[in-house]
């Protein structure tokens, strides 16, 4: 259940730090285990730690910008991270400042320029594709979080986003994900920009299924040549690649070339889980399995380090959140519940003061606690049924005895199927604008309720 909790920071000059409303909604993912050692406390007190070190708020308009390692630059890819992160803890004010800034410093394709110098010179021009894959969808979060009705249309301006990466960030014809909209594609492609689950969201929500499904079954093909083509062990893509599979030859600035899995690939388990706990898809599971059997071998998420090769010799000794939380997030596969309890609480417990890794740990715990979902599952608390933009709604959810129907059409069935598609309770609608239902005598866990014309909503029996 949502929890709403007003933070009053005394003595601190950031102005978002000191009025943020957080609201959690710590669902519980369709697939996979959750963590039950996850507190709200921990995830609050991160998400304010991560803005007072690294939110600026002085540019003017309205902007805000995350601050880089080098505080007097910013990265687009930073900027959507707070995107992700203030869309997913209801912070409106932080959201629509970063949003702003992103808008500000875009070029003639209408993506962001990767690197600007404080609030207004570019520093590093064209797009870098994760940047849009993480703002596009942290504004669809966004419009069902805060509405579209206010100064700014989020869903309007996610499909248009979806629509320029569509055009310039995948390569024409093949479905390869480009790394920019300048540059790359069955010749260079990062495989830690893959995003499957995100592409399924896309299709959804601009009707363009097929599209998007390509997308995500060339990602996974591409994962799998490389780690077959390259003998590496377990789930250690490399940083950069060709279409193929092969190390890509264009990339020599990069460490190593490209061919290890370092501080770009560690982020390939964290994006592939999510793919798995919205979507349950094989081939999400097929590579977590692979990451779950690589942290066994080094004896636990705890043991896990910072960079490997392929071969899976280490390359740092030592631990940082880019990689402990991308292996914890892969964690969330296994019906081990202390497995991924551990993972939550490694997770928590390995920190950082650098910007990279001080954001991606909050992104991981979010994730890890069930406040990284698919916003188009709907996951509703009952604060959330009052302002919801459609009609029909489902509540409360959580619940443990009854549940609330609203709108469904008057003689209309609607019936709940479990997670696994079997149909566990039909009711046929007496009263269209508020029907009882009695789910009692269900099992606690996931259920989806379905009407004549097929749309779908998940609730939780508790």
């Amino acid at each position: 259940m949502k929890t709403l909790t007003l933070y009053f920071l005394l003595g601190i000059t950031c102005l978002f730090a000191q009025n943020a409303d957080i609201a959690f909604v710590n669902a519980t993912y369709p697939f996979g285990t959750m963590p039950n050692n996850a507190q709200d406390a921990d995830l609050k007190d991160a998400y304010i730690q991560w803005k007072n070190a690294f939110v600026d708020t002085s540019c003017g308009g309205g902007r805000a910008r995350v601050k880089f390692d080098d505080p007097n630059f910013t990265v687009s890819e930073g900027i959507a991270y707070g995107m992700l992160l203030s869309a997913f803890a209801y912070d409106k004010e932080l959201f629509d400042g970063l949003w702003k800034y992103y808008l500000s410093h875009t070029n003639a394709n209408g993506v962001m320029n990767w690197k600007i110098e404080g609030c207004n010179t570019v520093n590093g021009q064209n797009g870098a594709t994760d940047a849009e894959l993480d703002a596009a969808f942290a504004l669809i979060v966004a419009g069902y979080r805060f509405g579209n009705t206010g100064g700014i249309d989020y869903h309007k301006d996610a499909k248009d986003l979806i629509a320029i990466m569509k055009q310039h960030e995948v390569e024409a014809n093949t479905y390869v994900l480009k790394p920019g909209d300048a540059w790359g594609g069955s010749n260079n492609t990062n495989p830690s920009y893959f995003s499957p689950g995100y592409f399924r969201v896309y299709g959804e929500f601009t009707n363009d299924v097929q599209y998007w499904n390509n997308v995500a079954q060339k990602s996974y093909d591409i994962m799998s040549d490389n780690l077959s083509v390259n003998n590496a062990v377990d789930c250690l893509v490399s940083d950069w690649c060709k279409a193929d599979g092969s190390y890509s030859d264009i990339v020599g600035w990069a460490y190593n070339s490209g061919k290890s899995f370092y501080f770009d690939a560690a982020r390939t388990p964290w994006r592939i889980a999510t793919d798995y706990v919205w979507y349950g898809k094989t081939e999400a599971l097929d590579y977590l399995k692979k990451c779950g059997n690589f942290i066994s071998t080094k004896g636990g998420i705890q043991n896990i380090k910072a960079g490997y090769n392929q071969d899976g010799s280490v390359i740092h000794n030592y631990n940082d959140p880019v990689f402990t939380g991308s292996f914890a997030s892969s964690l969330l596969y296994s019906s081990d519940q202390n497995t991924v309890n551990g993972a939550y609480s490694t997770n928590k417990n390995v920190t950082s003061t650098q910007y990279f890794a001080t954001t991606l740990r909050v992104i991981y715990m979010f994730t890890l606690s069930g406040n990284f979902f698919n916003p188009l599952e709907k996951v509703l608390s009952v604060e959330d049924v009052k302002k919801d933009e459609k009609k029909v709604v489902v509540y409360p959810n959580p619940t443990s005895e009854t549940l609330y129907v609203t709108n469904f059409e008057l003689g209309s069935d609607i019936k709940v199927y479990s997670i696994t598609g079997e149909e566990v309770l039909t009711k046929t609608i007496e009263n269209p604008t508020i029907e009882t239902m009695d789910i009692s005598n269900l099992s606690s866990g996931t259920y989806i309720i379905k009407d004549e014309s097929n749309s779908s909503f998940r609730f939780i029996k508790q």
